[in-house]
């Protein structure tokens, strides 16, 4: 087979598929992605956010924290601020026994009251700096939301799902 021949059937074979994903990033099924924009779009405006609790085992950030109506696209990863009230799972990270421990509300969303700080808290076991946020009061929304980013997407309790631009010390994006 010429070359040129074979140049050009990778090439095809290369866009064809590409051209399969969606979202720009894997995204998975169209009917689920345009559900929960839908769904995202539908909450009622208000002065409060929602997060969902993102856990990975010796880490001390909490999750991400979006406006109500936008996409998870735009959360910010986040550090919580206990002053005035605890996290949800203030549980121990070893727990005695059988009971709850920290983190076992992984990927629970709830509705959150509060305001960013504008300061960046470093959490030493991710390296990561992080935006915080002075929780003030929460209510559970929903304990089984599904995927956070993309209908596809695997959590492995080690690793984030995207990203976090400018979080990383001495990383440049």
């Amino acid at each position: 087979m010429p070359r040129y021949l074979l140049h050009f059937l990778l090439l095809t074979i290369s866009a064809l598929l590409c051209s399969c994903q969606t979202g720009g990033m894997g995204g998975g099924d169209p009917v689920q992605l345009e559900y929960r924009r839908l769904s995202i779009a539908s909450e009622a405006p208000g002065d409060y956010y929602v997060g969902r609790r993102f856990h990975i085992n010796c880490t001390h950030f909490w999750g991400y924290v979006r406006r109500p109506g936008e996409s998870w696209d735009k959360s910010r990863l986040v550090v919580m601020n206990e002053k005035f009230m605890k996290q949800p799972d203030r549980y121990p990270e070893i727990p005695a026994g059988d009971g709850p421990a920290y983190g076992d509300d992984h990927n629970t969303e709830y509705r959150l009251w509060g305001e960013f700080s504008g300061r960046k808290v470093y959490d030493p076991n991710s390296n990561l700096q992080l935006p915080e946020f002075v929780l003030r009061r929460y209510e559970v929304k929903d304990q089984s939301p599904g995927w956070l980013f993309r209908p596809n997407e695997k959590f492995n309790g080690q690793q984030l799902l995207r990203g976090e631009l400018g979080a990383t010390p001495g990383k440049k994006y």
